[in-house]
């Protein structure tokens, strides 16, 4: 069921061996700037689309497959209201980054608060590239390949894919990792796009035939929920719940309320404040770009819907009962999955396996590959420029541009180690791979989003008051990982995740205004410099005067809302 043709393999060599090559040749290692930063030369298409091909990430696609699979379409909410964050911090956070000239997220951190805040924002952040967004993606790599070569031993595997992904990125820094990444989103696209034609091509009938299929199914209680209706959980009644982004108070997943409180919460962290993202932004040769590439991002992840979350739906129409073992895989527990409920991550890979012709699946296995690297390169890279430009140059402020190229190819080299020797604790802590993303980032993001956006339109926030919610929140968050792990306060284990992250952000809001009431305001000058002020609206909308509607950044935001409420209207 998972033997590769000849062609497939080879497809996926060339493709592999060809994007190493291709990124060593796009390599600025010239100074930090251009090593770290891309030399501040990418235009808006390449900003677009490189914060797409990060976001569309190998663990992401695999995620999306399986919670598509476990839980319908409610996933999607992730994905469109990142439109609208990134509306948000294209219209009032962009300009800050970039006219400060920051490295990194946490630097930004210091010229607004102090130095407290910026070592701890930067260490936090390493550990979640590394924890999450690295080790997910050689997660979902080692899934894919350990069905492809069963044999092969899986600590064996996951350093193929790390030094694949390292290859270049060692030698060729940002540049080399947002060039890579354009190629490896239009594959990735090309993958999704086949995947869900063959899909609807298996259940015949196109979009109609599919609805009254699953009508069908569902009403004949065909369709296999796991164990979620003796959990007394939420399931969908007809094809219309199914594929309604608006879930009950009981839904497990996403509740109504989530999408008012956690969700923006999740998202303006990954999009506004994460060096993982951010970084590419940053590179931007000047606003403008800047802000159309974060705009053209959004736009690109409307599609979202269509090529990468119904085939997980479709999969519960396709492969709900069907008997997977002899694809190999084994849990770390040493259990052998049976059928998708017992084992959802593997919904992608099933999808590919089953549906694709020779060539095709090598293609699309390409794509899920140059995801993978695409993921892990780009972490790979923030988390080397948080530690050589937030650490080492501050410990070390005589080191060269050049010597801290050297420290930041150093430090990749210990993080690809580090990125590893995680992986095995991923599937042990859930079952969803989408699942432990969102936990993590629940627990984690809520002090950090806090923290800047006080310090954007609140002149008083302070230094005092911004490391008191930081270390609070993470002393929080400690707690309630540690509360669930142990059961020591079923209360709070009870509430939902998005609940925890809300909660969580009201207390580091309240303690940070206190805080800082209590003690003494920044400098005049960190205020006028990084805090919001209505004239800067005033300012900008002069400029803006007698520029083409589609270079208004302004009028594309509007246009972009609406064309999402279209999309997510028709889903509602």
């Amino acid at each position: 069921m998972n033997e590769l043709s000849y062609i497939d393999i080879t497809v996926i060599v060339v493709y592999l061996i060809g994007i190493i090559i291709y990124g060593i040749s796009k390599s600025k290692r010239g100074s930090s700037e251009d090593y770290f930063l891309g030399g501040r030369t990418m235009t808006w298409p390449i900003v677009g689309i490189a914060l797409f091909s990060a976001n569309i990430s190998s663990s992401t696609l695999v995620g999306l497959a399986s919670d598509a699979y476990q839980t319908n379409i409610n996933v999607y909410n992730y994905e469109w209201f990142a439109v609208v964050v990134l509306i948000f911090f294209a219209i009032f956070f962009l300009p800050f980054y970039l006219r400060s000239g920051v490295y990194t997220m946490p630097e930004f951190l210091e010229r607004r608060y102090d130095k407290r805040s910026r070592y701890y924002f930067s260490f936090i952040t390493v550990v979640g590239n590394i924890l999450v967004d690295t080790a997910a993606g050689l997660y979902v790599g080692k899934i894919v390949l350990t069905l492809l070569f069963p044999s092969m031993d899986s600590t064996l595997i996951l350093v193929i894919l790390a030094v694949a992904a390292a290859a270049y990125t060692i030698p060729g820094g940002l540049n080399s990792v947002i060039q890579t990444e354009v190629i490896q989103a239009i594959l990735l696209i090309i993958g999704s796009c086949l995947l869900t034609y063959f899909a609807f091509e298996q259940l015949g009938g196109g979009w109609s035939g599919m609805m009254a299929k699953l009508d069908t199914m569902l009403s004949a209680g065909e369709v296999n929920f796991g164990d979620r209706l003796a959990e007394g959980k939420y399931i969908p009644a007809n094809s219309d719940e199914v594929f309604s982004l608006v879930r009950p108070d009981n839904d497990e997943f996403m509740p109504w309320w989530g999408l008012l409180t956690g969700v923006p919460l999740l998202g303006f962290y990954f999009w506004a404040n994460n060096q993982f993202m951010v970084q590419r932004v940053l590179g931007a040769k000047d606003l403008n770009h800047g802000r159309w590439g974060a705009l053209f991002a959004g736009l690109l992840k409307l599609p979202v819907i269509f090529i990468m979350v119904v085939p997980g739906v479709l999969a519960l129409l396709l492969f709900s009962t069907l008997d997977i073992t002899g694809l190999n895989y084994a849990l770390t527990d040493g259990t052998i999955c049976n059928n998708l409920s017992d084992c959802p991550n593997l919904t992608y890979p099933v999808l590919l396996f089953q549906l694709l012709p020779v060539g095709v699946l090598g293609l699309v296995v390409a794509g899920l590959m140059a995801a993978m690297m695409s993921s892990v390169s780009a972490t790979f890279n923030s988390a080397s420029t948080l530690v050589t430009m937030d650490f080492v140059k501050q410990l070390k402020p005589e080191l060269t541009s050049k010597q801290l190229v050297r420290v930041g190819q150093i430090t990749t080299v210990i993080l690809v180690v580090l990125a590893i020797s995680w992986v095995p604790f991923i599937e042990s802590v859930s079952d969803s791979l989408w699942t432990y993303l969102q936990l993590v980032i629940a627990y984690t993001c809520p002090p950090a989003v806090s923290t800047f956006v006080l310090g954007l339109f609140w002149k008083r926030a302070n230094g005092n008051g911004s490391i008191v919610s930081l270390l609070t929140g993470f002393s929080l968050a400690v707690l309630m990982i540690l509360s669930q792990t142990f059961d020591w306060v079923p209360a709070v284990n009870e509430l939902h995740f998005l609940a925890k992250a809300t909660w969580l952000f009201v207390i580091c809001v309240a303690l940070h205004m206190i805080v800082s009431l209590t003690t003494k305001p920044q400098s005049e000058q960190q205020i006028k410099e990084y805090t919001y002020k209505r004239e800067m609206f005033i300012e900008e909308s002069k400029d803006l005067v007698g520029l083409p509607w589609y270079k208004n950044y302004r009028i594309l935001s509007v246009i972009l809302l609406i064309v999402t409420a279209v999309v997510v209207g028709f889903f509602w």
